[in-house]
């Protein structure tokens, strides 16, 4: 018998969506720049170059990482959601999930910003 072919179109309204919150995080002023990684560290949709993604992604991963790890030891029944880190010249904002991880970069003295 022939299978039909696998229903990719939840992937597609999901990756539609993916597009449009970059857009909108983009569109604030102040936006710096987005990046999407995955549980491995690896970038899977910036607005950054290249060399600056996969340097951001992976030192960015492994603070998130020591992070959820840290709030886990202090209470096992808690987790990371959300975390901030501001700098003389920027903000970072990561948002860990389960399957991904959003990334913003933003310069937090602007009018607007997230």
């Amino acid at each position: 018998s022939v299978s039909s072919p696998p229903d990719v179109s939840p992937r597609l309204h999901y990756m539609s969506d993916v597009e449009e919150t970059l857009k909108r995080i983009q569109s604030h002023k102040g936006v710096q720049g987005v990046i999407i990684w995955n549980p491995e560290g690896i970038a899977i949709r910036s607005t950054f170059e290249p060399k600056v993604t996969t340097q951001y992604a992976a030192l960015l991963s492994s603070l998130s990482s020591k992070s959820r790890s840290i709030v886990r030891d202090l209470d096992p029944t808690n987790d990371l959601t959300f975390l901030r880190v501001r700098t003389k010249k920027g903000e970072i904002m990561i948002a860990p999930d389960k399957d991904f991880t959003l990334m913003v970069l933003q310069d937090p003295g602007t009018e607007g910003a997230v």
